[in-house]
């Protein structure tokens, strides 16, 4: 049995595809509980790796991770060590589990970044720096749309992200894309639209929550155009919900005819359209989509989040809404919480002030990019004959399998053997073509080919050799 008396590391006690993160987990555990005091040096990585039996690049992307998070320091000639504000360990991170525990459902299921590649180290240093000058007034109760500070520095940023001109009093700060739906739910019952159109296929997380602010919902038809806008006046609702940048889970962008079609029918009708711009900041094989709020201000509600650009865990986002709505979106906001909390929206501030997230995208595009390429390669190998759909932007695609498949029995099989994968029936309304929603952003491209693998064997589908 080899092991390593730094530690009393056991290479036997980390699951077999998960060893980096168990490294990492272990680190962060010793620097937290005081084990590894600031200033203890750790072993080389070469000679740590020797000792456990793995590689090298083991030990050093280990080193790596923990190095982000501020808590190691790498001195030139003089090893690594432990940082002097290490005992400073947040204490999410104290518990946090090894991401690629065994134990756990390889889940590529949801269209999430990966968030192992958290900016941790910009993060902390923008943190000190807002802690260093933050005001009493700052540290007060604030303003329920939101810190100023981010305000100011999100209008600019989504007018060079998304063409979206915009006054920073205009934005609204909310609990990601539920909270800000939330909101609008509640405002529009109040004002006596308790019925809303929405996408069909569509993000069943967003008709979970709708489902529960409002009397019903009324699926429109998706086709290779987008949201069917001919089908609207049928639902004789004022209110629909659509994502036109990428729709989920298809993927498709809303057509320009389309998109004009329906910001006539809002001004006609005097409805709304909502604007879920959840992924626009990855695009891969086109060019980047003008959001539609710009279009017609008085008439659409855009609405995005930090999910996709940091982490779900965030629970950032914002909107922005017509002027007749702003006031009593920004009153429901302050009776239901007072606002979110200020200092993490000071620190995305700063990130977004100083370059630190437009560097972070452009490290996530090439990152997600590459897997997504790996999962289109697995696919083509591993499920000969389906089409995959959505991949020139975002965090997912879409696997059509052929019409005799089970989406849903083969995703019950798929979690028996150990992977989560959505069926496209899962988002549906009406009954239609079978299909597969695969997350590719948080998976390394073996993992992602490994999956697949799996999902074309328990489809009967033989792969193609030589691919």
């Amino acid at each position: 049995m080899t092991g390593a008396d730094f530690l009393s590391l056991d290479p036997g006690a980390a699951p077999a595809r998960g060893r980096t993160a168990w490294l990492a987990q272990r680190l962060r555990t010793a620097i937290a509980d005081g084990t590894l005091a600031p200033g203890t040096r750790l072993p080389a990585s070469r000679a740590l790796a020797a000792d456990l039996s793995v590689g090298r690049g083991t030990v050093v992307e280990a080193y790596r991770r923990i190095a982000e998070e501020g808590l190691l320091v790498t001195n030139r000639g003089g090893g690594t060590t432990i940082a002097e504000l290490a005992t400073a360990v947040p204490a999410n991170l104290r518990s946090a589990p090894a991401v690629e525990a065994s134990s756990e459902l390889l889940n590529i299921s949801s269209g999430v970044p990966d968030v192992s590649a958290f900016p941790r180290a910009p993060w902390l240093r923008a943190e000190r720096r807002v802690l260093a000058t933050a005001t009493e007034r700052e540290l007060g109760y604030a303003d329920p749309r939101g810190a100023p500070q981010l305000r100011t520095a999100l209008a600019g940023w989504l007018a060079r992200s998304r063409g979206l001109t915009v006054q920073p009093e205009r934005i609204i700060i909310t609990a990601g894309v539920t909270g800000a739906l939330s909101l609008v739910a509640q405002v529009l019952r109040e004002r006596g639209s308790a019925e809303w159109a929405i996408e069909d296929p569509g993000a069943v997380g967003n008709r979970r929550i709708l489902d529960y602010w409002l009397d019903a919902l009324h699926p429109v038809p998706v086709d290779e155009e987008g949201l069917c806008v001919d089908a609207l006046p049928r639902t004789d609702v004022r209110a629909v919900l659509v994502t036109p940048a990428h729709q989920f889970p298809t993927g498709v962008v809303l057509s320009p005819q389309r998109r004009r079609q329906l910001i006539a029918w809002a001004q006609e009708t005097g409805g709304l359209v909502i604007e879920d711009d959840y992924d626009s900041e990855y695009r891969y094989d086109r060019a980047p989509v003008r959001a539609m709020h710009a279009a017609a201000p008085e008439r659409i509600v855009h609405i995005s989040s930090l999910s996709k650009v940091l982490a779900p865990g965030m629970r950032i986002g914002w909107m922005i809404a017509p002027s007749w709505l702003h006031d009593d979106l920004v009153r429901k906001r302050w009776a239901s919480d007072l606002g979110s909390p200020t200092l993490p929206q000071l620190v995305f501030a700063e990130l977004i002030e100083t370059g630190a997230l437009e560097r972070h995208l452009r490290g996530l595009r090439l990152r997600h990019r590459a897997r997504r390429d790996a999962a289109a390669a697995a696919i083509r190998r591993y499920l000969p004959g389906c089409r995959s759909e959505g991949i020139a932007a975002g965090l997912h695609l879409l696997v059509r399998l052929p019409e005799h498949i089970d989406d849903a029995e083969l995703a019950a099989r798929a979690e028996a053997e150990g992977i989560a994968v959505q069926p496209l029936s899962a988002h549906r309304f009406a009954p239609g073509p079978p299909g597969l929603v695969i997350g590719y952003g948080p998976h390394p491209a073996a993992r992602l080919a490994a999956a697949i693998k799996i999902l074309g064997a328990l489809a009967g589908l033989s792969p193609v050799i030589g691919e």
